[in-house]
């Protein structure tokens, strides 16, 4: 009978633990110093290698070896490997949650082991034990006898009990690192003679998500196939995968506003039979994630992903706004609800692709605004009429004009990142994040999203007055404000030079507010 390749490639001594060096250091030096504690709380999310580690330290303390322990290849060690040693008990909490369950765990922690020398309680998923359960097992865990150790594991420490957490040993499992589990996947791939690439390697290894269980489960699907030689279509083709790296190249492709390109990726990950709902939640995961890493600096948990993968968001995150976020989340989230009720729901996340992409529904136009005027003469003010005074054709308007944003303008800003992103980098947050809304004759006026994108934007002062200037022939000034505020200054010299034009003509003294 076929075994999983997460059983038959279980670690039987320390040395062979994945990614948690800290914890074997930990273990093997509290093991070789006979200083071991009565009882330990193993943390950390799946396939991290939680359980293998507490059989792992069961073995080391009822070792018959007198070099290193455990060595692997005593009786009890044996044993302990095959699950017929007496004196380690696993016991899963999910199904053994009450209190009788630990009042007959209470009763047998009185005998001493029967041929090990400790007896040893693994309690798995000890999260899910009962509130009575946990107050029937606190006082047998703070005082066990001698020869009694516990090891409780657990995906989610923060449901414990105060009083449980107080009386362990906490050692908290990390995500095992992308390098490690595609090398581990490797060399089982050497030991079947089968020739992997590099590129399948990471695609595997990026889709275990720092799961070392996750990851040897995928593998054992492709492997399944029969093929001796796996490369990326292969891997694609057997598992069908849409992991981060999806959703990154998507979200790129809609920030660039590339609708036709975005489209396109959608339609061949669909192909690959990926169900269309599952992507819209995704995806608004997705923009979750690009919003938490924008203000939390260690997200790897929170996240709930691997460090390469967090690494990779964190990079998109500083290409992105927190209103692009927002108009996107919102958007998908409407889609979705719209999707419970529609028969082909496909077409409803295209067009949410191209609404993101091209902007449609958040980015406000800019509309005319007369500017408010006040009048004082003796000593009364009012509100001049927006209607226009009736004065000599010659004279100006006593009001100014906020330029609203046109196709022209849209596409002469567009214009100037081409060269731009072959010259001085990435100019992807400045041309998503900002909007050109005036060019004057020496200068031109742009409006940014963001306090952020309004920063980064000064900072490229001199490379965007040099690249529009280029591109218009004379040399030009940047103004650039955030979202919001008016287009035009209170004060700017064209307002000041009308309000002292009319203030000729009129006799009157005129104050801009």
């Amino acid at each position: 009978m076929y075994t999983a390749l997460y059983r038959t490639c279980r670690p039987e001594v320390f040395e062979e633990i994945l990614g948690q060096e800290h914890i074997v250091k930990i273990l093997k030096n509290q093991v070789a110093s006979d200083n071991m504690s009565h009882a330990y709380l193993f943390c950390g999310t799946r396939g991290t290698g939680k359980t293998s580690t507490a059989r792992i330290l069961a073995k080391a303390v009822n070792c018959l070896s007198d070099g290193a322990k455990p060595c692997g290849t005593c009786a009890h060690c044996k044993a302990i490997s095959d699950g017929n040693f007496m004196d380690v008990i696993e016991i899963d909490a999910a199904s053994n949650n009450g209190v009788e369950n630990i009042r007959e765990l209470r009763e047998s922690v009185k005998y001493p082991p029967a041929v090990g020398n400790k007896k040893v309680y693994i309690i798995d998923e000890v999260h899910m034990l009962s509130t009575g359960a946990f107050n029937a097992l606190l006082k047998t865990l703070e005082e066990p006898p001698e020869h009694v150790m516990f090891i409780l594991a657990t995906t989610e420490p923060n449901k414990l009990p105060l009083t449980i957490l107080s009386r362990c040993m906490r050692l908290d499992f990390r995500r095992v690192p992308q390098s490690t589990i595609a090398s581990n996947m490797k060399k089982i791939c050497q030991e079947r003679n089968i020739a992997i690439t590099d590129d399948a390697v990471r695609l595997l290894a990026n889709s275990a998500d720092g799961s070392v269980r996750d990851g040897l489960s995928i593998l054992d699907q492709v492997l399944a196939g029969g093929d001796l030689v796996i490369d990326r279509e292969k891997v694609i083709e057997y598992v069908g995968t849409t992991g981060e790296e999806f959703f990154i190249d998507l979200t790129e492709l809609v920030l660039l506003k590339k609708s036709a390109e975005a489209l396109v990726l959608l339609n061949d990950v669909l192909q690959e039979g990926k169900d269309v709902k599952q992507i819209m939640k995704d995806w608004v995961s997705h923009y979750r994630s690009l919003l938490i890493t924008k203000f939390v600096r260690d997200a790897e948990d929170m996240l709930n992903m691997s460090s390469e993968n967090l690494n990779r968001i964190r990079q998109q995150s500083n290409q992105i706004s927190i209103d692009e976020i927002d108009y996107a989340v919102t958007k998908l989230s409407k889609t979705i609800n719209d999707a419970r009720w529609s028969t082909n729901p496909r077409v409803l996340l295209e067009l949410a692709i191209v609404a993101i992409a091209s902007g449609s529904g958040y980015e406000e136009t800019i509309i005319k605004q007369p500017v408010k005027t006040v009048i004082k003469e003796d000593k009364e003010e009012f509100q001049q009429p927006q209607k226009e005074p009736q004065k000599p054709a010659q004279k100006q308007d006593v009001f100014v004009n906020s330029l609203a944003c046109s196709t022209e303008n849209d596409e002469l800003w567009s214009s100037i990142f081409e060269e731009g992103e072959g010259s001085t980098g990435s100019y992807n947050l400045i041309r998503s994040g900002t909007r050109l809304v005036e060019l004057t004759v020496d200068s031109f006026t742009i409006v940014a999203n963001s306090d952020f994108t309004h920063r980064f934007a000064e900072q490229k002062k001199a490379d965007l007055e040099k690249l529009l200037s280029q591109k218009v022939g004379r040399p030009l000034r940047m103004h650039c404000k955030v979202k919001g505020e008016a287009v035009l200054d209170n004060k700017t010299d064209e307002t000041v030079n009308i309000a002292r034009e009319a203030e000729n003509l009129l006799g009157i003294k005129i104050d801009i507010e």
